[in-house]
């Protein structure tokens, strides 16, 4: 059963890893998304994340749908809240029995949680003032 979450607690790459990883696998690849302290040239102090009720189910979806694909076991996890510079913000990892499928499939599972799963952010600039990230057609 694949695994996803949208949470307000601090991510965990360890229980990711071992979410992922069997005696059958022969690569792990984990990636995090770490808040940076720049945006576009700016300075960023913080995060908020805001999610959609509907978050955990694509964010599901979007899992299930790359470990069909390129037969890895996969898991994903989005933090929302308010975040600082440092924190991890999204991971995701995916498990193979080869490298190549491991990191295909954990770059592929990275750009469709980007692009698909509804997870907006607040940046909150070094001069005090802020920006939505990622509301689309919101």
């Amino acid at each position: 059963m694949p695994h996803a979450d949208v949470s307000d607690v601090p991510l965990d790459p360890v229980r990711a890893r071992n979410a992922v990883l069997g005696d059958a696998d022969g690569a792990c690849v984990l990636f995090e998304g770490v808040v940076r302290n720049h945006d576009h040239g700016r300075g960023v102090t913080a995060l908020s994340y805001s999610a959609h009720p509907d978050a955990v189910g694509i964010l599901t979806s979007v899992v299930e749908e790359v470990e069909r694909e390129f037969g890895v076991t996969a898991f994903a996890e989005h933090r929302v809240g308010d975040l600082r510079v440092g924190d991890v913000a999204l991971l995701a990892a995916c498990a193979s029995a080869h490298r190549a499928e491991a990191f295909r499939a954990c770059g592929e599972l990275v750009d469709r949680i980007k692009v698909r799963v509804p997870v907006w952010m607040n940046q909150v600039f070094d001069d005090g003032s802020t920006e939505w990230v990622g509301l689309g057609d919101c």
